[in-house]
C-alpha cells in the first residue's frame, strides 16, 4: 500500500524518549511505561487507553488481524512477504477547499484519518457533518485522538489475539479463546455501511456478490488440489448458482424510514448506517445512533458485534460471553476465578 508519510505520522504526542505521553497527565507523565500485567502506566497510574501508544500502521495491522477470516476480510489486503498476514485498508479522505484571495489561489486541505468506505466525497462529507465536531477524525485534532482511544478501548488486542494475553495459563484456556474468537468472527463481527435510505438492496446485492466471489475462490483452490487426483469439472457451475438475485432497492411502496436506534424518522436525502448482520431490509441507523447498546459510545470505524438483536462494541460483546478481570482487563477463560460483592470478577492472582 502506497501511503504518504504525512498520513502515517503518529497521531499521539510523544515524549523525548519516544514513549506515548498520557493525555490525562500530559507533561507530568514521562511517557508510557507499562505495568507487568495491569493495562496501566507505572509512571502516572493512568490506563494504557489514556496514552494510546503505537502508530497508525500498528493499528491497521491489528485491525487486519481482527478482520482476517471473517466476512469483513474484503476490508483488508495481504501484507507482501507477511506470510498470510493482512492489513486494514483504512479508508482516508482528503478534502481540498480553495481559499479566496486577491493573489494566486491557495487551498486548505483537511485530512480525515478515517471515512466510510465506498462513498463519493459528497456523501462522505454529509456523513461527517452529522458527527459531532469533537468526534470528527480529522488529522491532528482531538477527534482523531479520540478515534485511537476508542480503538484501544472498544477493540482491545487481547480480546482477539492469544499472544497478547498474559493470563492464559493452560492449553485448554488458549483453545477456548481461539474457538471463541473464531466464533465471533464468523457469527457476530461486522462493519457498518453508509448509504442513503432505500439503498439497502444495493448493499445486499454487493454483499451477495462478495460472498459468491469468495466461495468461487475457495472452490477454485479446492478444485485445483482435487484435479491432481481426478477430474472435478462440475464444481464451478454449482458455485456460480450461489449468487442468487436481489433487487437493487428496498420495497418501493415504503414511504418512510425509521432509525432502529431512536425510532425517529430518517430523511431520504440523509446518509444512514446499515448493518449486514441485522439485515438490509428494515434496519438502519442515524450515524449518531449507531452506538454500543451497553456503553453508548459511537462504534469506532463502524465496527460492530451483533448479538440478541443489539449492537455492541467488541469489549462489551466479549463480556456478555466471558467474564473480564478487573485487574488485568483480560477475559477470564479459566474455570475458577474470584467474584467480588459488587459483581466484578478477577483472576485469583490479580485480586
Amino acid at each position: 500500500m502506497d501511503v504518504s508519510s504525512a498520513m502515517e505520522k503518529m497521531s499521539v504526542k510523544q515524549s523525548a524518549g519516544g514513549a506515548a505521553v498520557c493525555h490525562v497527565c500530559e507533561e507530568s507523565c514521562s511517557g508510557f511505561q507499562p505495568h507487568s500485567w495491569r493495562k496501566a502506566c507505572i509512571a502516572c497510574g493512568c490506563s494504557a487507553v489514556d496514552h494510546a501508544p503505537g502508530s497508525d500502521v500498528e493499528d491497521d495491522q491489528r485491525m487486519g488481524r481482527l478482520f482476517a477470516d471473517s466476512p469483513c476480510s474484503h476490508l483488508t489486503a495481504k501484507v507482501k512477504g507477511g506470510g498470510g498476514l493482512r492489513i486494514y485498508k483504512r479508508n482516508r479522505m482528503i478534502v481540498t477547499n480553495p481559499v479566496v484571495s486577491r493573489k494566486d489561489p491557495t487551498f486548505n486541505t483537511t485530512t480525515y484519518v478515517w471515512a466510510p468506505a465506498g462513498l463519493n466525497q459528497t456523501l462522505a462529507m454529509q456523513y461527517m457533518e452529522l458527527i459531532p465536531d469533537s468526534l470528527r477524525p480529522i488529522s491532528g485534532t482531538d477527534g482523531a485522538l479520540e478515534r485511537r482511544r476508542q480503538l484501544f478501548s472498544q477493540l482491545p488486542a487481547y480480546d482477539q489475539d492469544p499472544m497478547k494475553c498474559q493470563s492464559l495459563a493452560s492449553e485448554d484456556e488458549m483453545c477456548s479463546m481461539l474457538l471463541f474468537v473464531k466464533s465471533y468472527k464468523q457469527e457476530v463481527l461486522g462493519v457498518g455501511e453508509v448509504a442513503l435510505p432505500g439503498e439497502g438492496g444495493a448493499l445486499r446485492e454487493a454483499a451477495n456478490q462478495r460472498t459468491a466471489k469468495e466461495a468461487k475462490e475457495r472452490s477454485n483452490i479446492e478444485t485445483k488440489d482435487a484435479l491432481q487426483h481426478q477430474d472435478h469439472g462440475s464444481t464451478s457451475s454449482s458455485t456460480a448458482s450461489a449468487t442468487g438475485s436481489t433487487n437493487g432497492t428496498d420495497d418501493s411502496t415504503k414511504t418512510g424510514y425509521r432509525c432502529t436506534g431512536c425510532h425517529g424518522d430518517v430523511a431520504k436525502e440523509s446518509p444512514a448506517v446499515y448493518a449486514e448482520r441485522a439485515g438490509y431490509h428494515s434496519a438502519l441507523w442515524h450515524p449518531t445512533c449507531f452506538v454500543c447498546s451497553e456503553c453508548g459510545q459511537g462504534l469506532v470505524d463502524l465496527v460492530y458485534f451483533w448479538s440478541n438483536q443489539k449492537l455492541f462494541c467488541g469489549r462489551h460483546y466479549c463480556q456478555t460471553v466471558w467474564p473480564r478481570c478487573s485487574g488485568c482487563d483480560e477475559l477470564i477463560f479459566c474455570q475458577s476465578f474470584h467474584t467480588a460483592k459488587d459483581g466484578r470478577t478477577w483472576h485469583h492472582h490479580h485480586y
